[in-house]
């Protein structure tokens, strides 16, 4: 299998042997296909994909094929290995596809994290075999200790390893943990994958050659942020 991600952000094009298959989970991101026309075939998804993805159907493509699978905006598509008895948690929602011989388990949260973060299950995925993971900006592991917590932003993490001590948290004096959004604490044995696009307003409100001035007072002034435009 071959996967090329051209320097211009926007699309993937993929290459499939004879021998290769390829599990796609948005199928209809599929812009073009050049194969035999038997060599997709569509399947309903299990229980646990339908909830995780709203979706009812996902796609198994064969080789000889290739295929251009285009992305939103600003985002980008990164394969992540998975070995046997893998133990990494993926929020499903960033998997774009994976390769025939992987397997998936949902994995249920505890109910304090689930309720916070309004997402119940996350997949573990069983290799070997390759994962395209699609992200804002691109993809960083980010390596865990056991004893030194490791705080990601709930928004930025897209997976960790299923035995890691997970919490809800904040960190830094009071002005950090009241401006900050809620951290997971993280400790551990294993690697974390974070999504690296940016999601501060203020720093693309900066790039922008947003005023100083502006930018100060939207951080000083009691709702400076809704009034001061």
């Amino acid at each position: 299998m071959k996967i090329s991600v051209p320097s211009k952000s926007g699309h993937v094009h993929v290459q499939l042997a004879e021998t290769d298959k390829l599990h796609m989970l948005h199928p209809k991101s599929i812009v073009a296909f050049r194969g035999e026309p038997q060599l997709r075939e569509d399947r309903l998804m299990d229980l646990a994909g339908m909830y995780r993805k709203k979706k009812w159907v996902r796609s198994l493509l064969h080789g000889p094929s290739e295929f251009v699978i285009g992305l939103p905006s600003g985002c980008n598509v990164e394969t992540v290995p998975i070995e046997n008895n893998g133990n990494l948690l993926f929020d499903i929602r960033h998997v774009l596809f994976f390769s025939d011989g992987i397997t998936m388990k949902p994995v249920v949260q505890k109910m304090k994290n689930a309720w916070i973060t309004k997402e119940f299950v996350r997949m573990r995925f069983d290799g070997p075999g390759e994962l395209g993971i699609m992200a804002p900006g691109d993809i960083s592991a980010v390596s865990l200790h056991p004893d030194t917590p490791l705080y990601v932003d709930t928004a930025a993490l897209v997976a960790y390893p299923e035995q890691a001590s997970i919490r809800l948290s904040v960190y830094g004096n009071k002005l950090a943990s009241q401006s900050m959004n809620i951290q997971w604490e993280i400790k551990g044995n294993g690697p974390v994958l974070i999504q690296t696009g940016s999601r501060d307003p203020a720093l693309e409100a900066q790039l922008q050659n947003d005023g100083i001035i502006k930018r100060i007072l939207r951080e000083v002034l009691p709702f400076g942020s809704v009034y001061i435009k």
